[in-house]
């Protein structure tokens, strides 16, 4: 239902080059998913434990394929992830100097594929990273290893450094916005440079053909049952 009700957040046109606020948005649109429904897994497994505690204990492995299928639902239907469709952008290539496609037409294969691994993949690792690094700082504090053991010394120092690899990883994203506010970049995220695609808003052809495709979906699935 997205791919036609969320259009109604688009932007005024003024070129096909979404605003930085349109592309930050759609970004903290699914950095809060996960959260919230984390919360509402966390509620269900203290509430019943027999029942939920192995969606509590799975989650990231859980969310990471659920993410994955709706991921490649969005790309595959629209040239967009979940969020960036519902803020009515899309996806194109990098150097394109042909027409822009159609968002039905779907990404080309090596964009398709680079962009679900980067929009599902890196989110995973990063938190899976995030978990360790407080896993390390407990036992740490709770002094479990020696203080001479090599094992030790080596998390010290893969804690000392992490501050300062976090600190450039998010640098990184700041500055490509940066560049992008200023116009001196096609991509406001590395990520988009990565997966060598560009966004931009959605056209009425493109809202056509997606409400075209979206209700010959629901008349075939109609017509089944």
């Amino acid at each position: 239902m997205a791919e036609v009700g969320a259009h109604l957040t688009a932007a005024p046109a003024g070129g096909d080059r979404p605003s930085v606020f349109e592309a930050v948005a759609q970004d903290s649109l699914m950095a809060a998913v996960k959260p919230a429904l984390q919360h509402l897994v966390k509620v269900l497994a203290e509430s019943n434990p027999a029942r939920y505690g192995f969606l509590w204990h799975w989650f990231d492995e859980i969310y990471v394929l659920l993410d994955l299928l709706l991921q490649q639902h969005y790309l595959a239907r629209c040239s967009a992830s979940f969020s960036e469709n519902f803020y009515s952008l899309k996806r194109i290539p990098v150097g394109d100097g042909r027409q822009q496609p159609l968002a039905t037409a779907g990404l080309p294969k090596r964009q398709h594929w680079k962009s679900l691994l980067l929009l599902v993949l890196v989110p995973y690792l990063k938190g899976k990273l995030e978990k360790l690094v407080s896993s390390l700082r407990e036992e740490d504090e709770y002094s479990i290893h020696p203080p001479s053991s090599s094992w030790k010394r080596f998390y010290r120092a893969f804690l000392a450094a992490y501050p300062y690899v976090n600190m450039t990883w998010e640098g990184w994203f700041l500055i490509q916005q940066l560049c992008y506010i200023l116009g001196k970049a096609q991509h406001h995220s590395p990520m988009l440079k990565l997966a060598g695609v560009r966004l931009v808003r959605l056209t009425a052809e493109d809202i056509q053909a997606l409400e075209k495709k979206w209700a010959e979906t629901t008349s075939s699935q109609t017509h089944r049952y």
